[in-house]
């Protein structure tokens, strides 16, 4: 049962996922985590934990966002683990089996794992999940997009469970890994399939961690799974968990949030504003945890079938002229590093040769418009031709959706375009009309990132079947043979040699016909009292408390 239909608020995930963080760092953000010197763990204890993002749901295989993703992760495993390599590991299947067509994954589970009801994770909880996930009446808005073209979970025995796809599909195994395709009891999903969403003790699964409460727009609380003995390949114990209990605050205000851990009254923070990142790492008293995001970076979507953009002149002299380096660094103090490729250089077969390749280049730009025949300029400075200005429209959603001070950023690139003779217009719109003036190919700029540890992402992005009427991502509504070749063989392979190749061309020719200009590699940066060791988050930057202890 293939997943069909719109998923409108795709846009709406791109926007407001955040990312997380990875391995820790010292106060100078480079050095190893403290606990590597810290001593044997210790059991017992309670951490606090502020965030910035409340899940507008709970439900792992509903909700798009990555926060949900994140805290969700203590309490929910996978059939495998990702780790930092980027290679998969056993978890709740010991081994698997693909077949040579990609289209069938054969798993073989654990026969000790239950859920914190009491019910047995076998085969049939695995069938459970998956169907629940791709049925019309879930409504999911990520999960089902990460089983794709999925047609069905067969329960050969208890412990085995086969699941299918109409076409190859190699992106499953990276999926598997993830929060939004970890398991519910299915117990829970026949009495309160409902109202998992919600949060709370009907949220069961076989993690860590027990979702004890839920107090809206205060905090969320965890406790330890005394019961849990199956971490995956790579954790540095196994057993329960170190901590008795895990509180989840939600802080909003980057002051409020900062203040909290400079008190102590959170032991971890998240974000910390890049701002602010320095005057953390020199606080003895505390520690930087920060990683690059993989994925698609933060960047500029340019609708290439709206005039001008159809020109890939104007195009060009739009990517050629924003100053991106030192926009970048002015406003993120240089946490953040400019983006060279539409993927991050923590994302499987990033493609180095692209850095330095297209620099900030004014006269390059001036001479694009020229040669597209913006040569006259009206009495602002603006370019015209035939007496039209050059003029881009680029939305603003409501401020509630906008992080990162993309909007700052966006002032900058203003003024940047505006010295070329570019206008770029930015009408504040609610988020109905800016979803579907965005997905209806209606305005000229989109801008948004995508955090996942695939390069799979290049399909999404530029891939002609990847429409956003239909719940894709392709937002420069471009069509291109090669492209569509090239992301179709990366999905339908797992061959290295392959996907590099294939993945390869596809971020220079995306970079040669500028259909998107990346603008910043997000680095997640938290923060942490030195007492915390041992945290740690997999590589789709979810923070993960299994291994975490409090000592000296």
């Amino acid at each position: 049962m293939p997943r069909t239909g719109p998923r409108p608020l795709a846009l709406l995930a791109a926007l407001t996922t955040g990312t997380l963080l990875l391995t820790a760092c010292g106060s100078n953000g480079t050095s190893p985590s403290k606990s590597s010197a810290a001593g044997k763990p210790v059991q017992g204890g309670s951490l606090s934990y502020a965030t910035d993002t409340e899940p507008i749901s709970f439900d792992i295989q509903v909700s798009q966002q990555d926060i949900t993703g994140a805290i969700q992760r203590n309490v929910f495993d996978s059939l495998v683990h990702q780790d930092a390599k980027g290679d998969f590991q056993p978890w709740l299947a010991s081994s698997w089996e693909i077949s040579p067509d990609l289209k069938t994954y054969t798993f073989h589970l654990r026969d000790d794992v239950k859920f914190t009801d009491g019910t047995v994770f076998d085969a049939a909880a695995v069938k459970v999940n998956f169907d629940r996930i791709v049925a019309k009446e879930t409504k999911s808005q990520y999960a089902a997009s990460l089983l794709g073209p999925y047609t069905g979970t067969e329960v050969v025995d208890a412990h085995t469970a086969r699941v299918t796809f109409s076409e190859p599909f190699a992106p499953f195994l990276q999926a598997a890994s993830t929060t939004y395709l970890g398991f519910y009891s299915p117990r829970t999903i026949a009495e309160n399939g409902s109202k998992l969403g919600a949060g709370g003790a009907v949220d069961v699964g076989t993690g860590p961690f027990v979702f004890t409460s839920y107090t809206k727009g205060q905090s969320a609380v965890f406790s330890r799974n005394p019961d849990y003995h199956w971490a995956p390949q790579g954790a540095d114990h196994d057993g329960a968990a170190y901590l008795d209990k895990l509180t989840i605050r939600f802080l909003t205000e980057d002051s409020v949030r900062l203040g909290a851990l400079q008190s102590g009254q959170v032991q971890v923070a998240d974000p910390i504003p890049p701002a602010n990142v320095q005057s953390v790492r020199a606080d003895s008293r505390l520690q930087t945890i920060s990683t690059d995001a993989p994925g698609a970076n933060y960047g500029l979507v340019l609708n290439t079938t709206k005039a001008p953009l159809d020109d890939p002149l104007v195009r060009k002299a739009v990517q050629r002229g924003i100053d991106i380096g030192t926009d970048v660094k002015s406003i993120y103090f240089g946490v953040f590093q400019r983006a060279w490729s539409p993927v991050s250089p923590t994302t499987p077969y990033y493609d180095k040769a692209l850095e330095n390749s297209w620099p900030y280049d004014p006269a390059v730009a001036d001479k694009s418009l020229d040669d597209a025949g913006w040569t006259a300029r009206d009495p602002e400075g603006y370019r015209t031709k035939n007496g039209q200005r050059l003029t881009l429209e680029w939305p603003l959603p409501p401020a509630e959706y906008v992080r990162e001070q993309r909007d700052i950023l966006g002032q900058a690139i203003q003024a940047d375009l505006k010295k070329i003779g570019i206008e770029v217009t930015r009408p504040r719109q609610d988020i109905g009309t800016y979803i579907a003036n965005t997905y209806g190919g209606k305005e000229h700029i989109a801008d948004y990132s995508w955090a996942r540890f695939d390069p799979d992402v290049l399909r999404l992005y530029f891939n002609s079947s990847s429409q956003p009427a239909k719940g894709g991502q392709n937002a420069t509504f471009y069509q291109d043979n090669d492209l569509d070749t090239w992301t179709d063989a990366g999905k339908a392979t797992l061959d290295k040699t392959i996907r590099q190749d294939v993945y390869t061309r596809t971020q220079q020719k995306v970079t040669d016909l500028a259909l998107i200009v990346p603008l910043y590699v997000h680095t997640a940066v938290a923060g942490a009292t030195s007492q915390v060791h041992g945290l740690k988050a997999d590589p789709n930057t979810w923070l993960t408390f299994y291994d975490t202890w409090l000592g000296n």
